[in-house]
């Protein structure tokens, strides 16, 4: 009796797994096309010139840096609008802060100029540059306050 309860119990197993295996198989295929894209970690950025003074003899030049990130391998090239107030193309003009519709002309530049992102935890470093010149600065002085240039 021993031997008869054993075998239906063995039997029973037997059955039992040939229903776990007795499903078919299906191949999923997974993909996925990741867009490239950059973006900056902060929104503005401030090139600030400070206090230009004409009588100085010498150029203002100043720079900032700001950092983005863009998907792995994914270009990016790197443009500007020439700011609020250009009139031409490439002629940046800020405008005096408190005499609406006086400008002072400024070089901008900015690098890297383009490359290839490295992925969200590399972040790239941009730096801008800026220069306002002297002869652009004297151009800007109130009449009265201009000194003349002579030569003895």
């Amino acid at each position: 009796m021993r031997k008869l309860v054993g075998l239906m119990m063995v039997s029973g197993l037997v059955l039992l797994a040939g229903v776990a295996f007795a499903g078919d198989t299906n191949t999923v295929t997974v993909s996925a096309n990741v867009v490239g894209t950059c973006m900056f970690d902060s929104a503005t950025s401030t090139l600030a010139f400070g206090a230009l003074d004409p009588t100085s003899g010498s150029d203002v030049s100043t720079s900032t840096s700001t950092t983005f990130w863009c998907t792995k391998n994914a270009p990016y090239s790197i443009t500007d609008d020439d700011g609020e107030h250009e009139l031409v193309a490439n002629q940046n003009r800020m405008e005096n802060t408190t005499t609406a519709g006086e400008f002072i002309p400024y070089s901008f530049s900015y690098n890297p100029t383009s490359g290839n992102g490295s992925g969200r935890t590399t972040p790239i470093t941009l730096t801008i540059s800026g220069t306002v010149t002297l002869q652009i600065t004297r151009m800007w002085l109130p009449v009265a306050t201009q000194i003349p240039w002579c030569s003895r």
